[in-house]
């Protein structure tokens, strides 16, 4: 019986070997189809890496490197002598303190270690890793210290950054206590870096006087200053991550061809009244004008500490505060002008 089922098996299988070919053999070849439509020839895509080169390519690193050197935010003593580790002070004067800051909102303690700014200072994680995105640590609208208020300005053209530290961080003193007089100590002023309370014209003693203070905010250097005059193009070693002032930007702006800052003799004019009012303030005795013991040419100016009428007191804190603004006027001279002439005339 098995037998016979093997034997089936075989003559089965020798049938669909014989059978197979004839089912796969092939006939005359048909008519060719007509082509097909060419397809389009699209662009290549960017490379991974284009986005990241923009910005760490070595000879773009090398330079911003290289032009950030030369800035005074570089230099570890200017950085760290003022307290760089003091949590109160930490926030401006360390690159961990602001990255602490930027982080968290605050300076918990004491940074035990302080060193000067650098790249990851300002530059923090990216986050959509296309061109342009250098991920700056703070992007929104700053308070800036307002004599009234604290108000929130939007410096655009990644400035809003700067203003984190460049503003005032004490109120002027008809403000900090008002009154007939004022106890000057040997910090009177807005700090040392009012920078943005200038451009935007807040924060600083407006005594009333003939010369009216502009609006807040409607300077013409007002938008994008600290970007659009400090890190323009590098030319000539400024501008730049050298974050020195560019006279190039300055004369594109004004669409002139000046040698210096000194555009329609603003800085001239600011200077002089700077002198006229710090000889009222010695002459009144706010002021002490110590020469110096090698070289008797050279004064130096500082605050006398005991009880003034408060205009003094307030012309005294705007004098050293356009002092540490260091433009000579060039940030906001409309602003500047009224502070120096009412400051002057009360004094008088």
């Amino acid at each position: 019986m098995k037998l016979k089922n093997i034997s089936r098996l075989l003559l089965f299988a020798f049938v669909i070997m014989c059978i197979a070919p004839s089912c796969v053999k092939e006939g005359p070849q048909g008519l060719a189809g007509t082509n097909g439509t060419n397809g389009t020839n699209g662009q290549d895509g960017a490379a991974g890496t284009v986005t990241c080169l923009a910005c760490h390519a070595g000879t773009t690193m090398d330079q911003k490197k290289a032009e950030f050197a030369m800035s005074e935010h570089a230099i570890g003593a200017v950085a760290l002598a003022d307290a760089g580790g003091n949590a109160s002070c930490a926030r401006c004067h360390s690159s961990q303190g602001f990255i602490e800051y930027a982080t968290l909102g605050a300076v918990a303690g004491t940074i035990t270690n302080p060193s000067p700014w650098e790249c990851a200072t300002c530059h923090g994680l990216h986050k959509t890793f296309e061109v342009g995105d250098y991920a700056l640590r703070f992007n929104a609208a700053p308070v800036v210290s307002n004599q009234d208020a604290t108000l929130s300005f939007d410096f655009k053209n990644n400035s809003n950054l700067c203003v984190n530290c460049h503003q005032a961080r004490t109120a002027e003193p008809n403000k900090a206590k008002p009154g007939a007089t004022f106890a000057v100590t040997a910090r009177i002023g807005p700090h040392h870096g009012p920078q943005a309370n200038i451009v935007t014209g807040v924060g600083f003693a407006e005594i009333a006087g003939t010369v009216a203070y502009p609006k807040p905010g409607s300077s013409t250097h007002f938008v994008g200053a600290c970007t659009g005059c400090h890190m323009s193009t590098f030319t000539a070693g400024q501008g730049g991550h050298s974050l020195i002032p560019s006279l190039a930007a300055c004369n594109t702006c004004h669409n002139a061809t000046e040698k210096n800052f000194d555009h329609n003799g603003v800085q001239t004019e600011i200077a002089a009244d700077l002198v006229i009012l710090r000889d009222l303030l010695v002459a009144k005795g706010i002021l002490s004008a110590t020469p110096s013991t090698t070289v008797p040419i050279v004064i130096t100016y500082a605050p006398v500490v005991g009880t003034f009428p408060m205009v003094q007191a307030q012309a005294a804190f705007n004098y050293f505060g356009l002092m540490d603004d260091k433009s000579i006027g060039v940030h906001n001279p409309p602003y500047v002008r009224a502070l120096l002439q009412n400051s002057i005339a009360a004094v008088k």
